[in-house]
């Protein structure tokens, strides 16, 4: 403890630095699909768009900072509320989540725009209606004549 109760950082730094140096003594391990032909017709059509596939560390999720961002959206907005009874159902809910994220949901990397830009809608287009996506979770609000 230093001065007047309050803790000194060197101690939690020096614990950092021990779990990081453990990190660095392990094997690598590799994030991967399990062999078979669905597998390799997977990498052999990302390979056919000219996408290089990058294998990450399973106990490093910081090296998939994107997809992990993606699936932590997917998850905290739309898979937190809705019940899944099957396959179908999870395909139906993504489907309508990614097009809500794509067409509805703003964003602070694009300005507060949608990456498919809609139209400016002035007030005498006629009063702000709410039109539920995303079987409710979230709604989209635009201006249409009464």
């Amino acid at each position: 403890m230093s001065r007047k109760g309050t803790r000194s950082i060197a101690e939690p730094i020096a614990q950092l630095q021990r779990e990081l140096e453990e990190y660095r003594r392990m094997p690598p391990r590799r994030a991967k699909l399990p062999e078979s032909k669905e597998s390799k017709e997977f990498v052999d059509q990302i390979k056919a768009m000219g996408i290089n596939q990058v294998l990450s560390a399973s106990h490093l999720p910081w090296q998939r900072a994107y997809v992990e961002r993606v699936i932590g959206t997917i998850r905290r907005e739309c898979l937190d509320h809705v019940i899944v009874f099957g396959e179908r159902s999870l395909s139906r809910h993504l489907q309508s989540f990614v097009d809500y994220y794509h067409r509805s949901r703003t964003h602070l990397g694009l300005e507060k725009d949608t990456p498919e830009p809609r139209p400016v809608q002035s007030a005498d287009m006629g009063r702000v209606i709410a039109m539920p996506e995303v079987g409710g979770l979230h709604h989209r609000y635009e201006r249409r004549a009464a």
